[in-house]
């Protein structure tokens, strides 16, 4: 698979304890971008964070963080990535999602 030097970033804020289907929702998510053959897909933990509601979630409270940010990156060409915001639109009832243009200067796999 190719992806064009210059591609699209999607990146999507939600909140860990977010579910879509009974699942995490970023597993969801990240199981839609690999169905529609997107170049890939990548979950990032946040350590701190808040977002609409204003409510602070932490991992620093002695108590288990239950809710802690999510990041999820995907990048392929804009087209695709295009394509692919109406399937997740629905489901993330909160969070943020944005688009970068990116310059792409390699997508290979493992030898």
């Amino acid at each position: 698979m190719n992806i064009p030097a210059e591609g699209r970033l999607l990146r999507i804020f939600i909140g860990e304890s977010d579910k879509h289907a009974g699942i995490p929702l970023y597993d969801w998510i990240v199981k839609q971008a690999h169905e529609h053959h997107l170049a890939g897909a990548t979950v990032i933990r946040g350590l701190e964070g808040f977002g609409a509601h204003g409510r602070l979630h932490t991992a620093k409270i002695l108590r288990q963080a239950t809710d802690l940010p999510i990041i999820i990156e995907i990048v392929d060409s804009r087209e695709k990535i295009e394509a692919f915001l109406p399937i997740i639109d629905g489901p993330i009832s909160g969070g943020l999602a944005t688009l970068e243009n990116v310059e792409v200067r390699f997508y290979r796999g493992k030898a």
